[in-house]
């Protein structure tokens, strides 16, 4: 008894034993760092996956939605540099999808036996729309190009393209230089044509903004023949030239025989240097290239820039215009050109393209090259243009006549089509006062003005 008890005190003295209760404590003070360390981690991948998705979406909202970043608001136009419609991306949002590209191949499919299949580039602009609308009328299939630029008005734009989608004309939002949009839509479609309108226009903003007019009117070009020298087939390319690559030129009627190494203006520099380029790539590839020469384009829909458009807009507003005289106090005149005869002289050429001789880039043989004027032949005094808006609108303008700036304009053109008659039986058919009778019906419809167009008695409906 006396052993068990000093045992007993003996046990009940000596320190516990810890060292599993140490043990277990260490091995779980591991495991909530393990555990930590792997929440930590976990979280970390999802705030940084979070942050790059919200990066993502917010740069592509300021790059899709940004305003120009220099517009001059105060003019009809904008005296800035052009914002375009960034390209970002472009590709893997406009080049992806079946229900995109089954726009694409709905739009660019002809409707009637061996019709052309057309991309129309510019197909937001004045030209552009009238040419799509007359090719899917008589059942082309027709896609239409535009990057939707704001040197004038994007919304005159956006409604052409409204127009455009009611007869099923489908347009790709994109910008010429953008190579890789451009090989997606051959990639689709493999077009037969191409009407080449997109441009930098205007003669007077070159000096504002000349690098716009080498972006679109040199690169852009050249981007658009290196994708179609590629393809194949090789489409045939009708492109829109200018009457301002005569510059200097003091033979009238303006012949595609005479020189035109004189250009006058940047713009008419560019439309030079595309004739050039174009036989470049004729003489190297075998595409096939017929560059159209246009003179002052007017009518419905037409271009808010243009000494037409703003001297309605003036007059009906009651504001001065500018009437320009030459240095030496003569009349400025214009081939003024309505846009019904420029689309059949458009449609003309087309139809008489030769296919190109190349294929992947590589030339067979010998492929067409051809220039043409396509004009109305009766050249117009401006002082006798305001004149007739006059009468049309039943309002007198406040004229200040003064002399034209040494900004690149021309005094006078005057056009000799007698080469596209022969090739492809252009002819106008329209003169000034009936296509400023219907450009002014249109204009007062458009913008909802309350003025009573005077009619003419033999006039016919139009549509345009």
């Amino acid at each position: 008894m006396q052993y068990y008890t000093t045992s007993a005190m003996a046990a009940s003295s000596s320190p516990p034993d810890l060292s599993k209760t140490t043990k277990l404590e260490r091995y779980n003070s591991y495991i909530r760092r393990v555990n930590s360390t792997k929440l930590l981690a976990a979280s970390s991948k999802l705030l940084f996956r979070a942050t790059l998705f919200a990066a993502v979406i917010l740069l592509l909202f300021f790059t899709l939605n940004s305003p120009p970043l220099s517009a001059d608001n105060n003019s009809g136009s904008h005296h800035g540099h052009i914002h375009t419609t960034s390209n970002f991306l472009s590709s893997a949002f406009y080049g992806s999808g079946a229900a995109w590209e089954k726009q694409v191949r709905h739009s660019s499919t002809p409707r009637r036996p061996n019709g052309l299949s057309v991309l129309v580039t510019g197909a937001a602009g004045f030209v552009g729309t009238h040419c799509s609308l007359a090719l899917k009328k008589r059942g082309d299939g027709v896609l239409g190009l535009d990057n939707f630029n704001s040197y004038y008005d994007p919304s005159l734009k956006r409604a052409r393209q409204s127009l455009l989608t009611k007869h099923q004309i489908f347009i790709v939002e994109g910008d010429l230089n953008d190579a890789e949009l451009l090989k997606k839509l051959f990639d689709i479609v493999p077009f037969t044509h191409i009407l080449h309108l997109a441009a930098q226009a205007g003669v007077r903003y070159a000096m504002k903004n000349p690098l716009s007019y080498v972006n679109s009117n040199i690169a852009g070009f050249v981007n658009l023949l290196e994708v179609a020298k590629n393809a194949d087939p090789q489409p045939a390319i009708v492109w829109a030239s200018s009457s301002s690559v005569y510059g200097l030129n003091t033979n009238v009627p303006f012949s595609e025989e005479h020189r035109t190494d004189q250009p006058a203006s940047l713009y008419a520099a560019t439309k030079k240097a595309g004739e050039e380029i174009a036989h470049t790539y004729n003489h190297i590839y075998g595409l096939s290239l017929t560059g159209l020469r246009f003179f002052t384009v007017y009518g419905p829909w037409g271009r808010p820039d243009m000494a037409y458009f703003f001297f309605t807009k003036d007059i009906l507003q009651g504001k001065p215009i500018n009437v320009y005289v030459t240095q030496d106090d003569k009349e400025v005149a214009r081939d003024f050109t309505y846009i019904d005869d420029i689309v059949k002289g458009c449609v003309g050429a087309l139809d008489t393209a030769e296919k190109s001789t190349g294929s992947g880039g590589k030339k067979r043989g010998p492929a067409q090259l051809r220039v043409y004027n396509l004009g109305n032949t009766s050249p117009v005094s401006v002082v006798k243009l305001v004149s007739i808006l006059e009468n049309l609108l039943g309002v007198k303008a406040k004229k200040n006549v003064i002399k034209m700036p040494r900004n690149g304009d021309v005094p006078y053109t005057h056009a000799n089509v007698s080469l596209a008659y022969k090739d492809f039986g252009y002819k106008p058919t329209t003169d000034l006062s009936t296509g400023l009778r219907k450009f002014a019906k249109w204009y007062t419809s458009y913008y909802g003005i309350q003025s009573k167009v005077k009619e003419s008695t033999n006039e016919k409906n139009d549509d345009s």
